[in-house]
């Protein structure tokens, strides 16, 4: 779910005064057939543009799933009331402006002649239910929304006026306008007359693109919604989409969508592996385009099986990994190397923390300290896209007597399993877009954390995150987070890992296309040049 978009303190004001944000002046909407020069550029308004994706579509209802895949997808169907810049600013999108209203209550007000690609108009009544959908147990065919927990303290929404709405927290929760971004509104009218099921199946949002047909696992297929109200003013240009049709296609295997890349298939190629940077630059009909990311990736030990029931194992995987040699040789650099389980780039990083040092002798005397002077046979479970990295994690085990092979799956089938506590150890990683450490150690490393693949529960870490994530004091939160990082850094309950750059292929056909730090691909101010 991470860039410096706003610092913490500048947002702990606005928690405790009355401001007003997010105002900017409308621009012009332009008609596709109008918006044919962009970026100095002659564009196709009557193009296809064709994304190829690293994994499958989960749902197409917005408030029924948990995925970075899904997510980028569905912002091109649905618009939120807040949406972030490619460098993590975040933006008016629905919403006109907002302010604080006291520390646990802001107010958000809607932009006019925003339409729902149904015609219908999009009003407060359709923000409430969207989030009512959101917050309330049992609201999606008696089901809770996975994404809950994405709205921390959020207690109620209330309308205010005909263009006003209200959200009511418990406590005051700093990164509320961050997370916001990640959510987007539905139509109240069309969910309850067709169903929830149904919705999911044939979605209608607000947003430049709607849907036509598709499979989860295979293309979703997306038209232009030329009644779209514009979109962010922030984010130029204003107005319809700059391609006809927009279709995603899912290629988990990477060589293959890197080939689809290359032969003009596909436009956009998703999450290119680094070790097929160089086969990319050579080709003259390709451009690779890279930024900073959000997304920590971290080997997780299930620390309630042996043998990583023992803390000096799990120190000695530390130990025998060389990770400074993975970022430098197997990622050719592109990446960072976390020291702990923060984002290096996070301003709640401890940096007194070092990262553990390549030592296989000190790794051996920890496993003969914890009972196990031969090792042990292990499996790294992972994703097609990471299996060169636990590759080479794999032949450093064995260097100090671990039998570790790799086996790789689709997220799909293989989340299941980690969630029942099935697999000793994965390779994976967690996006943390707004780049405070509640995003990330909470969900991953506090007891019963919905991403704790690791099952690390300690009552004292617990504490220390759940009273970090309250406070609006920033220097108070970045005081709990480094007592809590240096507890984990100890316990060791991950091989902490690194942070690699989001690294995206095209064909020099786009046109205004940058990759962004939290992966999403949003595809309504992208081009392909007029033949």
């Amino acid at each position: 779910m991470k860039n410096r978009f706003r610092q913490f303190g500048v947002l702990v004001l606005a928690l405790l005064v009355i401001a007003t944000a997010g105002c900017g002046t409308p621009q012009k909407v332009a008609s596709p057939a109008q918006g044919k020069q962009l970026d100095g550029v002659t564009v196709d308004p009557n193009a296809t543009l064709v994304v190829g994706l690293k994994g499958p579509v989960l749902t197409l209802d917005p408030a029924n799933y948990r995925d970075l895949v899904t997510e980028s997808v569905l912002r091109n169907i649905f618009d939120g009331l807040v949406t972030t810049t490619p460098d993590g600013k975040v933006v008016p999108e629905i919403a006109e402006s907002w302010k604080t209203v006291s520390p646990t209550e802001w107010d958000f007000k809607i932009r006019k002649g925003v339409t729902f690609q149904d015609g219908t108009p999009l009003t407060v009544n359709d923000v409430k239910f969207t989030f009512d959908r959101l917050i309330k147990d049992g609201a999606i065919n008696g089901k809770t929304s996975p994404r809950k927990g994405l709205l921390g303290p959020l207690k109620s929404i209330q309308i205010v006026n005909d263009r006003t709405v209200r959200f009511i927290f418990s406590s005051p929760w700093p990164i509320f306008l961050p997370m916001l971004a990640h959510e987007q509104i539905v139509p109240k009218a069309y969910v309850e007359k067709v169903g929830e099921s149904y919705f999911a199946q044939h979605p209608i949002g607000a947003g430049p693109f709607k849907y036509v047909k598709g499979n989860l696992n295979s293309q979703i297929v997306l038209e232009r919604y030329d009644k779209y109200y514009g979109g962010p003013p922030d984010l130029p240009p204003v107005g319809p989409a700059q391609v006809k049709t927009l279709i995603f296609q899912v290629i988990p295997e990477n060589s293959t969508r890197l080939a689809s890349l290359m032969s003009g298939d596909l436009q956009i190629a998703q999450a290119v592996p680094t070790d097929m940077v160089p086969q990319l630059q050579a080709n003259k009909n390709v451009t690779v385009k890279m930024t900073g990311s959000t997304q920590m990736h971290m080997f997780e030990m299930n620390v309630k099986k042996a043998p990583f029931d023992k803390v000096q194992v799990r120190q000695a995987m530390n130990y025998g990994i060389n990770m400074q040699q993975i970022v430098d040789k197997v990622l050719n650099g592109y990446a960072v190397r976390a020291a702990g389980p923060v984002l290096p780039s996070s301003p709640a990083l401890d940096k007194s923390l070092k990262p553990y040092p390549y030592d296989p002798q000190k790794a051996k005397q920890l496993l003969r300290e914890a009972g196990y002077p031969h090792g042990f046979p292990l499996v790294i479970d992972t994703e097609a896209i990471n299996q060169v990295v636990a590759q080479a994690a794999a032949s450093d085990l064995q260097k100090i007597g671990i039998n570790a092979t790799v086996r790789v799956w689709d997220w799909g089938v293989l989340k299941p399993l980690l969630v029942k506590g099935e697999r000793d150890m994965v390779l994976t990683d967690w996006g943390n877009s707004d780049q405070d450490p509640s995003d990330l150690l909470g969900p991953t490393l506090r007891g019963n954390g919905r991403g704790n693949y690791s099952f690390y529960n300690n009552p004292e870490v617990n504490k220390l995150l759940d009273k970090a994530n309250l406070s609006v004091n920033d220097t108070e939160r970045y005081q709990l987070y480094g007592q809590a990082q240096k507890t984990i850094y100890d316990e060791a309950p991950w091989v902490f890992g690194y942070v690699m750059k989001n690294i995206e292929g095209m064909t020099k056909q786009v046109v205004n296309y940058r990759p962004s730090r939290d992966s999403m691909l949003t595809m309504m101010r992208v081009g392909i040049k007029a033949k």
